[in-house]
């Protein structure tokens, strides 16, 4: 009798293995941003993210010869639109920051005028993320100064994560705004063959944290990107990621309560 015992309990064990790990793979609810910074700016790549089909983020540089353009080619498509805020790096060209940048020596009055004016700027923002940075975002008083804007006004925050220094966390985690960060950037190098493996780390941190953003560009790299990107979203698809804008990655009661729509003259 005690042989029939244990012969059935490893049959049982094997028979009921299958069931559950099924059941994990229907519960995972795998979403994954892909903010696409620039728009504005160059124009390699918008015409093909803009009409690809693919819910992207796109992040429009305000105070641009096409920034209002942009942002409402992006709304037509309904893409959603975010505003890309120049601020100070460390090292690299003044060129490279484009019109009205946030600096260092900036007060924070001066400052919430430009974050007011390029809302202005770029019309259907609803979340403001950083155009390079890695000096001005570790200024407290810079930060500040954004952060309360965008309370004000209602935008969430992607820190692009320029600089491991940076006060957006802590600031907007004490001011009450929602805010994420940048897993992966997708074209640091200008390659649709890099491109595609910096979507499939993106997928891997995906599956981990049940949420991923990665960060590309239009311009320059843009053409490269969009080609990365189109050609990754079979292998996404197959691990049951789905790509979504920013704010579908929030989650809890705080941003609960900070998206619902302000009401008519607020």
């Amino acid at each position: 009798m005690k042989k029939i015992v244990f012969v059935l309990i490893p049959f049982l064990l094997f028979s009921f293995q299958p069931s559950a790990k099924a059941e994990k793979t229907e519960t995972k609810n795998l979403k994954a941003a892909i903010i696409i910074d620039d728009f504005g700016g160059g124009t390699g790549g918008v015409r093909d993210f803009l009409e690809g089909g693919i819910p992207i983020t796109a992040a429009v540089m305000p105070f641009t010869e096409h920034s209002k353009e942009h942002a409402e080619w992006a709304h037509k498509y309904g893409i959603e639109v975010m505003i890309h805020l120049s601020m100070e790096p460390k090292r690299g060209k003044r060129s490279w920051l484009g019109p009205r940048p946030i600096m260092n020596d900036l007060s924070p009055a001066e400052v919430k005028q430009i974050v007011e004016d390029a809302i202005k700027d770029v019309p259907y923002a609803v979340g403001i993320n950083n155009h390079m940075g890695s000096l001005a975002v570790e200024n407290e008083q810079i930060v500040r100064a954004i952060v309360e804007v965008a309370k004000k006004k209602r935008l969430y925050i992607i820190d692009s994560a320029t600089s491991p220094n940076t006060k957006f966390p802590i600031i907007a985690k004490e001011l009450g705004v929602p805010i994420l960060k940048r897993d992966i950037f997708l074209d640091d190098i200008s390659s649709s063959s890099h491109v595609y493996k910096q979507m499939i780390r993106l997928a891997k941190v995906t599956e981990i944290k049940g949420t991923g953003i990665a960060i590309g560009h239009v311009g320059i790299t843009g053409k490269v990107c969009s080609i990365g990107v189109f050609q990754s979203m079979a292998e996404l698809e197959k691990r049951n990621i789905k790509i979504v804008p920013a704010s579908n990655l929030f989650s809890g009661k705080l941003a609960e309560k900070y998206f619902i729509p302000l009401k008519k003259g607020s």
